[in-house]
């Protein structure tokens, strides 16, 4: 059994550390408030590029090529992967979901014979999955958007990502994030940007309300699809990229305020545990001394 001091250390170190974790939790709490405004806010705008840009390449004509970007290198031989996690850890599960699915999606691609490259963004990512995969890692962005995350942050990996595809690097590239749901609940998410995925089935142009028997409202582009994609495929790599990195800022908030709320109310369940022990711990010492001096009066 542990004697009084040790017992007294061991409390005092355990509301050391709810300290810490109570005031972790608030700090994750404000800073989730801002992340989730701002993920909430960015989704409509990236799903409206999605749909224009989805619009566009269903109007120019089947054969006719198109933008890089969009047609693909037509060929599915080498697969950049890029694994959003958080620089910092006590998330909770956050990053280890992203780097469980990440890893399951490298092998499903390496016995399917493809060439795997990984691009991390995130201390986290770059440390576990170099264990394993040091190999395949080309690059690795930490520090990204501090102390905020901005659409230039992601530009930055965007232009990457763009000259890599350029010099002919890779032909798919996969982004694999925690998309936000709820303060304890994120999906991980794998989402192709490069090349750009039409819809099956897309409609040409987005249709416009008109009368019965009227006819449909036809579309001129000037300049051409072909010149409008060329300008904007590069942009909405950059915003789907942005989109998906508020995403997971917001999904990191969530989780470390998930665990650091856990691990406060796991230490105060600790520390009334080892307080009762401490209480019988002495009461005991206590009844011994007693027992002692009663004792040794007897004897005289």
């Amino acid at each position: 059994m542990a004697n009084l001091k040790d017992l007294r250390v061991r409390i005092r170190s355990v509301k050391s550390t709810q300290k810490i974790t109570s005031a972790m939790k608030m700090v994750a709490a404000s800073r989730l408030r801002r992340a989730q405004e701002a993920a909430e806010a960015a989704r409509p705008y990236g799903v409206r590029m999605e749909r224009m840009l989805a619009s566009l390449a269903g109007s120019i004509p089947a054969g006719s090529g198109g933008p890089k970007l969009l047609a693909g290198t037509g060929k599915d031989k080498v697969h950049l992967l890029i694994v959003a996690t958080s620089d910092r850890g006590l998330a909770g599960g956050f990053n280890a979901t992203i780097l469980r699915d990440a890893r399951r999606y490298i092998r499903e691609l390496e016995s399917q014979g493809k060439t795997v490259k990984l691009l991390t963004i995130g201390r986290k990512g770059r440390d576990g999955l170099r264990r394993d995969y040091a190999r395949l890692i080309i690059n690795s962005v930490t520090e990204l958007g501090r102390p905020r995350l901005s659409f230039l942050d992601a530009k930055s990996v965007g232009d990457q990502v763009t000259a890599l595809f350029e010099a002919g690097e890779f032909d798919v590239c996969t982004l694999i994030y925690n998309k936000f749901k709820s303060a304890i609940s994120q999906i991980v998410t794998r989402q192709q940007l490069v090349p750009f995925p039409v819809p099956v089935g897309v409609v040409a142009v987005e249709p416009v309300p008109h009368a019965p028997g009227a006819p449909a409202a036809v579309y001129e582009f000037e300049p051409d699809e072909s010149e409008i994609l060329e300008e904007l495929l590069p942009r909405n790599l950059a915003i789907q990229l942005f989109t998906a990195l508020l995403e997971n800022v917001a999904s990191e908030q969530g989780a470390r305020m998930t665990a650091m709320d856990n691990a406060t109310r796991n230490a105060g369940e600790m520390i009334d545990r080892l307080t009762i022990t401490y209480n019988r711990t002495r009461q005991a010492v206590i009844t011994k001394e007693l027992i002692e001096i009663i004792s040794g009066a007897d004897a005289l």
